[in-house]
């Protein structure tokens, strides 16, 4: 059944004569006309008798009208509840993004956003693989590297850089590494085998100094939470991310001048979020809480 035919319908109906519907439609009377008269055809029906007094509805009429009408009550209701979403939004909204990244930085500056929109209830998905956002995995992901999906739409955040760093009781027993050849001395924690391109970038440290030669690591590990905790526990030295350390009081930061890739963020979704309201606010409050920490990110 054609809806613009049935919109009609339900104004004729509603005003009860052509040239009323014509005036609340904005168009003619006998524009309307043809268009009842072609939905009558269709459905094989007569819609309304013609009276004197106006338009009067038949028997099969009335049933599609009580149809029409629950449709366009149902319609009217969604439309004030997405007016009323644009004013104060509300419902659950999914974000997914790497396991350290959303464990340790992400997770704590949620609370921010909760407290200013109440009513958007948060899914935080964690994982270090790409979620297909075109898929429905999630509305919007914070990705530390170039997002492969080109169909999505991504916004770029952030840069973040990372360093070496020690514990003091590490320092304290091995001594502080002066030059990158002093790294050759000290116990090394690096990653795994890993898919993920960010921790595969952060392996620099056995190379920097001296490219040709490979130093041998201590300690091999695929997670970033698990490399961190090693650190603080005295274990070695590692690459980590400054986001992941800002706030962590047991480390130090060694040879603080050599630095290694820095990698970018950016924030994605799908065309079809283009408009949502939701993602817009999570966009502005992610791009403020970084700027407000770009001096220790």
């Amino acid at each position: 059944m054609d809806w613009d035919r049935l919109r009609i319908f339900h104004t004729v109906a509603e005003c009860g004569s052509f040239t009323s519907a014509g005036a609340r439609l904005n168009c003619s009377q006998s524009a309307v006309s043809r268009q009842i008269r072609a939905l009558e055809e269709s459905l094989n029906v007569s819609l309304f008798t013609r009276h004197a007094r106006g338009l009067v509805l038949t028997q099969e009429g009335q049933e599609l009208y009580n149809t029409a009408r629950e449709v366009v009550l149902r319609i009217e209701e969604t439309e004030r509840s997405l007016m009323e979403s644009k004013e104060r939004p509300s419902g659950l909204f999914r974000v997914t993004t790497m396991v350290t990244f959303g464990a340790v930085w992400l997770t704590p500056h949620l609370e921010q956003f909760m407290a200013e929109y109440p009513d958007i209830d948060i899914q935080l998905i964690l994982d270090d693989q790409d979620l297909d956002l075109s898929a429905g995995a999630a509305d919007v992901a914070i990705r530390l590297h170039e997002p492969e999906q080109a169909e999505l739409i991504q916004r770029p955040l952030a840069t973040f850089h990372a360093h070496i760093y020690a514990s003091p009781e590490y320092l304290d027993k091995h001594g502080t590494p002066v030059t990158t050849d002093d790294l050759d001395f000290h116990d090394l924690i690096t990653f795994g085998i890993s898919n993920v391109p960010t921790i595969r970038e952060l392996n620099w440290l056995l190379t920097v100094g001296n490219p040709r030669k490979k130093r041998k690591p201590r300690l091999q590990v695929n997670n970033l939470y698990a490399v961190l905790h090693a650190v603080e526990r005295g274990m070695g030295l590692a690459v980590l991310p400054d986001y992941l350390v800002y706030n962590r009081k047991k480390l130090v930061r060694v040879l603080p001048d050599v630095k290694g890739h820095s990698f970018n963020s950016y924030y994605c979704y799908a065309p079809e979020l283009r408009g949502s309201l939701k993602v817009a606010l999570f966009r502005d409050f992610m791009i403020r809480q970084i700027r407000a920490e770009s001096n220790i990110l």
